[in-house]
């Protein structure tokens, strides 16, 4: 989970998100309200669980290993055969705006001659 969250495109989508969400409940007082109580039910919720949970996971902490060990070489594959992935989101609407401009001045530029 970690090494997914370290990746660029990742980590500025969290961001981009974080921020819209957090500009929203202070532009708005009546989703600011609906907000904080649910972060206040989903912060209780999870206190609640983390102490139930905790002794399953240490019984099976060695499959989370072996699982999490196998999960991190395939992302490593996964962002050798994906690059983008170390790119922040808005390099990559950039990058894709700019190719979209060049495919519709091509089809332009066909239909045109």
């Amino acid at each position: 989970v970690n090494q997914v969250a370290n990746l660029t495109l990742v980590s500025s989508a969290c961001d981009i998100v974080s921020t819209a969400y957090a500009s929203t409940k202070e532009s708005h007082p009546y989703i600011r309200s609906v907000c904080d109580a649910a972060e206040k039910g989903v912060k209780s919720v999870t206190e609640a669980t983390a102490s139930c949970v905790q002794p399953v996971l240490t019984t099976l902490e060695p499959h989370v290993a072996a699982a999490s060990e196998y999960a991190s070489k395939s992302l490593d594959k996964l962002e050798e055969k994906l690059p983008l992935l170390q790119k922040p989101v808005e390099q990559i609407l950039s990058d894709t705006k700019e190719l979209v401009s060049l495919r519709v001045a091509d089809v332009k530029d066909a239909v045109s001659s």
